[in-house]
């Protein structure tokens, strides 16, 4: 069954892995049977994987009481200080705890676990204190905290082992929250972003969990799926690119959903991930591997976006096609996932008619933009740039063309002699300096003026060659009046 997943780590030479580059393990989330294990007992830095430990604090205060989901938490100094990936809101903003999840696990916002933890325990090193003592009650002997987003910090470590562990407790003691594991991605008015989890959406079955990516670590992946009732919890620690980390993770979770339990290749077909032991070593920094200057271009968490958009055929553009539906053949490889879901800052969610109205600003512009844009480019002929100016007349030209024939020659001498500045007239670039506006208010008292202008009839461009000549307004009336006249 998906037959594709060997084909695409051949194409990307993924079984032949560095020996030691990376820690794996696949487990069954109901009873932590070890399904294949390799160096997952080695110490590692996990990066963004840190906030599942974030959540799991969070919703166990929810659980417990000390704050609700609707509770408001301030953006303070401290989390706007915090390095990207953030949401990078300004101090003493408000965002509820449960935005503020939705944030966290979707975009790996590194200031919202600050707001998360200084809102749960007043300060990072109190939430921290908490962290590390959840992580000794269940038995993640490896893991120690000291930031609740994963951020690079020499004492900021865990293992495969340890995240299974923190994975199979997320399941298993919060299920009525287990929908911040899958969420596809989140909108905030015209933004949207997408879970770095690529699994999601994609792979059969894919609901969770949560990626991560320091220099340090390299690409790191905890994803779990479920199949006919049976879940599963596969570790990645140390992939060279994120699209490595997600066909490895579901090499792992095929392996693990078309295998029973108990047969020969596992390595420990008996074990649970508890009994996975130790390995005393420092965590292995990839620091050179992933971020030195022989990359082409700087190793990040979203890279996966340009590789898929910007390459087609690459092979992990090739893996997401393979995972879509037949009838989404011709869609965007990150707009399968599902709907996003909405966020928002404040205690209450913006109005539907007010965030539709935000989204059709932009369109509203470019249609602006566009009108002036076309009459630069019609200037060029002056009949079809006095034609654009003036479309919504366009109607009106019929009738004064028996005026042109009656009188007005002088008008329409002028127009014809310069339709360019016709045409600049019309939009006002060139008659800006000019009286036009005063022409119209002396004109308006004058009784034969006004009704020059008010009708479309033959003899509105009769009075106006006779009157202007002594005065200058009024010329500035007449080639008003013929060039509606020469529009046609």
């Amino acid at each position: 069954m998906l037959m594709w997943v060997g084909i695409a780590c051949a194409a990307t030479s993924l079984a032949t892995t560095r020996a030691g580059a990376e820690a794996l393990l696949v487990i069954e989330a109901e009873n932590g049977r070890v399904l294949y294990s390799q160096n997952a007992g080695q110490p590692w830095y996990p990066a963004s994987v840190t906030k599942l430990m974030t959540a799991y604090v969070t919703l166990r205060a929810v659980k417990e009481g000390r704050l609700a989901l609707d509770t408001p938490l301030t953006v303070s100094p401290n989390a706007v200080a915090q390095s990207p990936v953030k949401m990078g809101f300004g101090v003493g903003t408000v965002v509820t705890v449960d935005n503020a999840l939705k944030m966290l696990m979707v975009k790996s916002a590194n200031d919202m676990a600050v707001v998360l933890a200084e809102g749960v325990a007043g300060s990072i090193e109190n939430f921290a204190d908490e962290m590390n003592a959840n992580a000794r009650r269940l038995g993640m002997i490896q893991s120690s905290f000291v930031n609740p987003n994963g951020l690079p910090a020499d004492d900021q470590i865990s293992s495969a082992r340890d995240l299974a562990i923190l994975a199979r407790a997320l399941i298993r003691e919060l299920p009525e929250y287990d929908y911040y594991w899958h969420l596809p991605g989140i909108r905030m008015g015209k933004m949207v972003r997408w879970n770095y989890n690529t699994l999601i959406g994609r792979y059969p079955g894919a609901d969770g969990m949560k990626t991560g990516f320091i220099c340090a670590s390299g690409f790191n992946l905890v994803a779990s799926a479920t199949r006919n009732g049976r879940r599963l919890v596969a570790v990645v620690l140390g992939a060279p690119s994120s699209a490595a980390r997600a066909l490895k993770a579901a090499q792992l979770l095929e392996r693990g959903f078309n295998t029973n339990t108990g047969m020969s290749w596992l390595m420990q077909p008996f074990s649970t991930v508890e009994s996975v032991q130790p390995i005393a070593a420092a965590p292995p920094n990839l620091r050179d591997e992933m971020c030195g200057g022989h990359r082409k271009r700087p190793a990040t968490e979203d890279e996966d976006d340009l590789v898929a958009n910007n390459n087609p055929e690459s092979p992990y553009a090739v893996f997401l096609a393979s995972l879509r539906p037949a009838k989404a053949k011709g869609a965007a490889p990150l707009q399968e996932m599902g709907e996003p879901v909405l966020v928002y800052t404040g205690t209450k969610p913006p109005a539907p008619g007010a965030q539709a109205s935000t989204e059709s600003k932009p369109e509203k512009k470019k249609t602006a933009v566009i009108k002036p844009a076309a009459a630069k480019d019609k200037d060029k002929d002056g009949a079809s740039a006095t034609s654009a100016a003036t479309s919504r007349a366009a109607p009106k030209p019929k009738p004064k063309a028996t005026a042109a024939k009656d009188g007005a020659k002088d008008g329409a001498k002028d127009a014809g002699k310069d339709g360019a500045s016709t045409a600049a007239a019309s939009s006002g670039d060139v008659a800006a300096p000019k009286p036009k506006p005063k022409v119209r208010k002396d004109a308006a008292k004058d009784g034969a003026a006004a009704s020059a202008a008010a009708s479309d009839d033959a003899s509105a461009p009769k009075p106006t060659p006779k009157k202007p000549a002594p005065t200058p307004p009024p010329m500035v009336v007449t080639p008003a009046a013929d060039q509606s006249s020469q529009v046609k």
